[in-house]
């Protein structure tokens, strides 16, 4: 439990540091805690009770990459160049030898945050350097303003998941969230006049630190223990794959097939000797279309981490999804036990994916549960998002041989070949469809041209048995006749967001 929760620890010199440890600059006169001390070895410092009300000690569980309007280590864009300290939040193992391998509690020097924004290149104490991912550390600057119903909800988070954050509704108070099961219950942390910290006003806490140690073991109000912050994912395999795109061939290993599909076969390998990849084999056609897929960083968009192009068939290297397809997910026994509140979390996961598309100017086309991938704890991921584009017009419009998604495809896609990113927001429709009733096929019983003159005649889907009322009117609002009614990804991914609150117990009495 030492490591549950990061404190900011402000110190009035350099000389607050023992002898032999690195201080921080006269520019950076703070280092960042985890539990009781910085996780030197033989250091002395501690966190000190909190003696100004608590402005000294901000807590936060959640270092989520790929955040609107920062960088992909959720620290923001006016990250200050130059030397700066940071913690290890979480233990992590090289994959290359240009790699860092780093334990939680270690602090690092890292000489310029921003000369990549998913690597760093950082030193222990020890005077090893290396690339580090930069979510795996933290310099706390401020508490991440995501929803905290879907940050805990998030499929990396299990039952016992917490965050602190400060009160929307008190000043100078915290909330504290917590993940019990398939719930959300949320606490008020009151300040005291002395500085102290209170949920029931029976135990009085000098700091946030000591209030997690005693929640993480006994109960006293919480319904739910507290046990572990979230855990960050990295982005790309290493340094030198974000910064480079070819690969060698002889680093994969080719361990079994996955599939095959429109665009190849999917292969599960083994990069490096270190890491599970996907690997696909592809034509040549595609190669352009995967470079503008490698610039897409986001937690619910699949990775493209490289290519091996010297020869064919061309390989192009994601992130492996262990558990395949949204839709053999939803069709698994497994599946068919999910409950709402676990189906809606993957809706927001889709439509926050899409929504990053969209602030890109991008459009997928075949938007389906088929083409989402399912990892562990029900991590979502939108697949393929680059590769339906290249595809010929002709082929992809043809009626025949089961290439065109026409259940999935909006009409004015589907009658005129005009896709936009709302006509992706029509088959975001057709898969929340997909996802409510456990991976039905939508229009059963329908052919293809008679879908096509009944949804053009204003046929729509009816609402599936045991669908919320409000989750079937996000349906149908995305399938207006008019696009430009149809609401953005953005607007969706909040709207479902706020139905994950509906699901989950809002409150616990204090």
């Amino acid at each position: 439990m030492n490591d549950l929760l990061s404190l900011q620890t402000t110190y009035d010199s350099p000389s607050a540091f023992p002898p032999g440890h690195i201080s921080p600059s006269p520019a950076s006169q703070s280092i960042y805690l985890l539990g009781l001390s910085c996780g030197m070895d033989n250091c002395s410092c501690t966190v000190d009770a909190c003696s100004d009300g608590g402005s000294e000690a901000l807590a936060s569980y959640n270092a989520r990459p790929g955040s609107s309007g920062g960088s992909a280590n959720g620290l923001g864009p006016n990250v200050p160049s130059g030397p700066s300290f940071f913690v290890a939040l979480f233990d992590y193992e090289a994959r290359t030898v240009e790699d860092l391998t780093f334990h939680k509690g270690d602090v690092l020097r890292v000489d310029d945050p921003m000369v990549l924004d998913s690597w760093w290149y950082a030193g222990l104490v020890t005077c090893l350097h290396g690339w580090i991912p930069a979510n795996f550390v933290a310099r706390l600057q401020s508490i991440e303003a995501e929803p905290p119903v879907k940050l805990l909800l998030a499929p990396v988070n299990d039952h016992g998941a917490f965050l602190i954050r400060e009160s929307e509704s008190k000043k100078n108070a915290y909330a504290l969230s917590v993940r019990d099961g398939d719930q959300i219950r949320h606490y008020h942390i009151q300040p005291l006049e002395n500085g102290c910290f209170t949920i029931n006003k029976r135990q009085i806490f000098s700091n946030l630190y000591d209030l997690v140690q005693h929640h993480s073991h006994e109960g006293n109000g919480l319904k739910c223990l507290l046990h572990s912050p979230c855990l960050p994912v990295t982005f790309g395999l290493s340094y030198n794959t974000v910064d480079q795109w070819e690969v060698e061939r002889t680093s994969l290993s080719l361990l079994r097939q996955l599939g095959a599909g429109q665009f190849g076969e999917v292969y599960e390998g083994l990069w490096n000797n270190t890491t599970p990849v996907a690997v696909k084999t592809l034509k040549s056609e595609f190669l352009a279309e995967a470079h503008i897929m490698k610039k897409f960083t986001h937690p619910n968009l699949i990775q493209l981490y490289a290519v091996c192009t010297l020869k064919e068939p061309i390989y192009i290297i994601t992130e492996l999804m262990v558990n395949g397809s949204l839709l053999h997910c939803l069709q698994s026994p497994d599946g068919k036990n999910l409950k709402m509140a676990h189906l809606i979390n993957m809706a927001v996961q889709v439509a926050s994916g899409m929504a990053y598309l969209e602030h890109q100017n991008y459009i997928h086309r075949d938007l389906a549960a088929r083409n989402i991938l399912v990892g562990e704890n029900l991590t979502c991921k939108v697949a393929d998002f680059g590769l339906a584009r290249v595809i010929k017009d002709d082929e992809y419009i043809a009626r025949e041989g089961g290439k065109f998604p026409v259940k999935w495809t909006a009409p004015e896609a589907a009658n005129y070949n005009r896709f936009t990113i709302k006509s992706d927001v029509w088959s975001f429709g057709i898969l929340l469809y997909e996802i409510v009733t456990y991976g039905k096929v939508p229009y059963a019983g329908m052919a293809n041209s008679e879908v096509l003159m009944e949804v053009e005649r204003g046929y729509r889907l009816s609402c599936p048995p045991a669908c919320p009322r409000d989750f079937y009117s996000i349906m149908r609002d995305c399938w207006r006749r008019d696009e430009e009614k149809r609401p953005s990804f953005h607007h969706l991914e909040h709207r479902l967001e706020d139905l994950i609150t509906d699901y989950s117990e809002p409150h616990d009495p204090e």
